[in-house]
């Protein structure tokens, strides 16, 4: 199982509902990594989508605990059990793709990490774990710097040892 995720230099992931920082090099990459895969995200994450609508060209996994939530073009898992047992024998990529709840609770299922770094810090009221901190965890690859609208970034592939 996969995470991707953009954080600022504090780890920071969102505000207000919404992301830090609009990065359409970023957005690209997500696309990139994630088309024709499997996206776990939580019924937050769905709801800032524009209109709402799920991710296209992805299988898009909503977990939420909310019993009659019923998207459109989204399967519902409504306990990280259930989505375990539904996933059990894929044998496609799987990116757990936010919002906080939904990193946290999957953390240790993963273990390959798409980090895209920016290197400023926002206000923010969601965050991730400083996986930088965490034991176990090595970055096996890097790009080069980006920027855009004067925002510097940089993606990190992170892997456990």
């Amino acid at each position: 199982m996969n995470t991707i995720v953009v954080v600022d230099e504090n780890w920071n992931i969102g505000r207000d509902g919404g992301l830090l920082v609009y990065l359409p090099g970023d957005l690209k990459y997500f696309k990139e990594r994630t088309y024709g895969k499997t996206v776990v995200i939580g019924r937050k994450t769905l709801e800032s989508f524009p209109g709402g609508k799920p991710l296209p060209g992805r299988r898009n996994i909503i977990l939420t605990k909310q019993k009659d939530y019923a998207p459109a073009g989204c399967m519902v898992c409504h306990s990280k059990e259930e989505l375990l047992q539904t996933l059990k024998g894929d044998t496609g990529d799987i990116f757990i793709s936010g919002g906080e709840q939904v990193y946290r609770q999957f953390l240790e299922e993963c273990d390959t990490f798409y980090v895209t770094k920016i290197y400023e810090a926002y206000p923010a009221d969601r965050s991730f774990p400083n996986l930088d901190k965490r034991d176990g965890l090595a970055i096996t690859w890097q790009s080069d710097i980006q920027e855009e609208n004067g925002v510097r970034y940089q993606f990190f592939k992170y892997e456990r040892k």
